[in-house]
C-alpha cells in the first residue's frame, strides 16, 4: 500500500531495503554469537562484517529463478562475502530471519502509531477544555435527548484514545519477540544462546516456544488492536459527518483555500476526510479477520499465512498511520458552531426537559406511570404542532398544575441546571493524572 499517501517514516519500514538490511543484521549477529562460542573464526567474522552487503534488484532477479526470497538473499550476500559466507545462516531456517524481521517491522511501526495516538490524545484534551461549556443537544437514536456539551464529546474520544494507547502498548509488547531456533524450533543445530544474543541486540525477547514460526496469535492480537483503533477513528468520523449535515451543521471539517467540494455543485463542502477515515477503517477490520485466520497452521508450519501477511500487515500499519495523521489535523482544525448548537437545542421547543419534569412529579409523590402520562400528553402535542412549546402546554395542563407551579417550571427549564456535573466529569477524565 506504499503510495503518495504513505508517510515517509512508516513507508521506509516496509520497503525492501529495510527488510533486507534487517535480515543481514540478524545473520551477522548470529555469526557474532557463534564466534563467541568458537564456531566461527574471528578472521571469517571480520570478513563477513566488512564485506556483507546486498543489492535489492539483484536479489529480486535471483528470486525469479529460485522462487525463494531468502535463498535469493543469501546467494546475493555470498557473492560479496566469498568463502566465509559458509557461516551465514548456519543451522537456521528461513523463518528465523523472516519472523524476527517481521517482529522488528511491526514493533517499529507500532511505536510510530503510539506516538501519533499520544499526540491525538493531547489534541482531544485541548479541544475538550476549549469547549467544556459549549452547550449542544445530546441525541439518542438520532433524536434530540437532553443537553450535553461539545467538550464532553471530545472528552469521550479522549478516554477511548487512552484505552487504545494501552491496547497498543500491550500489542507491541506481544509482538516484540524473535526466534533463531531452527527448522522446527528445537535448536538442533544451534545453541539457544545464539537466539538470546540476537534477540537482545534486536531489542526483542526470545519466543519461549516456537515451531518453524513465531505463533500467529501474536500477530492476530496486534492486527486486532489496529482494527479497534481504526474503529475508534471511524466512530469520531461518523459523529463529525453527522454534525456537518446541512440540517445540523454544528461542526464542520476545515475547508481550505482553493478546495473544491464537488465537480458539479460549486457550493458543496463535504466531510471528505471523515469519509476517507470511515472507509479505511473497514479495510483494517477486514485485515484483522485475515490475521485471525492465520493463527491455525498445519503442524509445525505451513505457508498459508505468508502471502496474506505480506499484504495485510504493511497495509494496516501504513493505513492507520495515514488515518491518525488525518485525524490529528481534522480535530485540530475542526470548526465548531456554538450558535447553531443553541438553535438546534431549541428546535424541539422544550422537549429536552421532559425527564426532569417527570422526575419532579415523582418527587411530588406520583407513580412513575402517572407522571409519565402527564408529561407525555403535553409532549406529544408539541411533537405534532410546531407552533407549540412544552412549557406552555404544561402550564395549561390541569393535571400538572396540581403538583408544579410556574416558578418551579421556570427553574426546570434552565439548561444550565442539566449540566451541573460537567466539572465533575472533567475532573475524573481530562484533569485526571491517569
Amino acid at each position: 500500500m506504499i503510495s503518495r499517501y504513505t508517510l515517509p517514516e512508516m513507508g521506509k519500514i516496509w520497503e525492501d531495503e529495510f527488510k533486507f538490511s534487517t535480515w543481514l543484521k540478524i545473520e551477522i549477529l548470529a555469526c557474532e554469537a557463534r564466534k563467541e562460542s568458537g564456531d566461527v573464526p574471528e578472521a571469517d567474522l571480520n570478513i563477513i562484517k566488512s564485506k556483507a552487503k546486498f543489492d535489492v534488484n539483484k536479489i529480486l532477479e535471483i528470486e525469479e529463478t529460485t522462487k525463494h526470497d531468502v535463498i535469493a538473499f543469501l546467494t546475493n550476500v555470498a557473492e560479496y562475502v566469498g568463502p566465509a559466507s559458509r557461516h551465514i545462516h548456519y543451522g537456521m531456517t528461513s523463518s528465523d530471519i523472516l519472523d524476527t524481521t517481521l517482529s522488528v517491522q511491526m514493533k517499529s511501526s507500532g511505536e510510530i502509531l503510539l506516538k501519533q495516538l499520544i499526540e491525538l490524545k493531547e489534541v482531544l484534551k485541548q479541544r475538550a477544555i476549549e469547549h467544556k461549556n459549549t452547550v449542544c443537544v445530546g441525541r439518542s437514536h438520532g433524536i434530540h435527548a437532553e443537553p450535553t456539551t461539545m467538550g464532553l464529546k471530545f472528552a469521550l474520544w479522549f478516554e477511548e484514545i487512552k484505552r487504545n494507547i494501552n491496547r497498543l502498548k500491550s500489542a507491541i509488547d506481544i509482538i516484540s519477540v524473535g526466534q533463531i531456533s531452527g527448522a522446527v524450533g528445537t535448536f538442533e543445530h544451534l545453541s539457544p544462546a545464539i537466539e538470546e544474543y540476537v534477540c537482545k541486540k534486536m531489542n526483542l525477547k526470545p519466543a519461549s516456544v516456537s515451531t518453524q514460526v513465531i505463533q500467529r496469535d501474536r500477530h492476530a492480537e496486534y492486527m486486532s488492536t489496529l482494527a479497534v483503533i481504526a474503529s475508534t477513528l471511524e466512530k469520531i468520523s461518523v459523529e463529525i459527518r453527522h454534525l456537518q449535515r446541512t440540517e445540523v451543521l454544528e461542526a464542520e471539517e476545515y475547508f481550505s483555500r482553493g478546495q473544491k467540494g464537488s465537480s458539479a455543485m460549486p457550493h458543496k463542502r463535504n466531510p471528505v476526510i471523515s469519509e476517507r477515515i470511515t472507509g479505511l477503517a473497514r479495510v483494517l477490520r477486514a485485515n484483522s479477520i485475515a490475521a485471525l485466520e492465520n493463527v491455525a497452521l498445519w503442524h509445525e508450519r505451513d505457508i498459508s499465512h505468508s502471502s496474506v501477511e505480506r499484504i495485510i500487515i504493511p497495509d494496516s500499519c501504513i493505513a492507520l498511520n495515514y488515518m491518525l495523521d488525518l485525524m490529528i489535523r481534522l480535530i485540530k482544525n475542526l470548526a465548531i458552531y456554538p450558535k447553531r448548537m443553541i438553535k438546534n437545542l431549541n428546535l424541539t421547543r422544550g422537549l429536552i426537559h421532559s425527564q426532569t419534569i417527570l422526575l419532579k412529579l415523582v418527587d411530588k409523590g406520583l407513580t412513575r406511570e402517572d407522571a409519565y402520562r402527564i408529561v407525555q400528553n403535553s409532549a406529544m402535542k408539541v411533537w405534532e404542532d410546531e407552533s407549540k412549546n412544552l412549557k406552555d402546554e404544561l402550564l395549561s395542563s390541569a393535571d400538572l398544575k396540581k403538583y408544579i407551579d410556574k416558578k418551579e417550571l421556570d427553574e426546570i427549564f434552565n439548561p444550565d441546571r442539566m449540566l451541573k456535573n460537567v466539572d465533575y466529569i472533567f475532573k475524573r477524565s481530562i484533569y485526571s493524572n491517569d
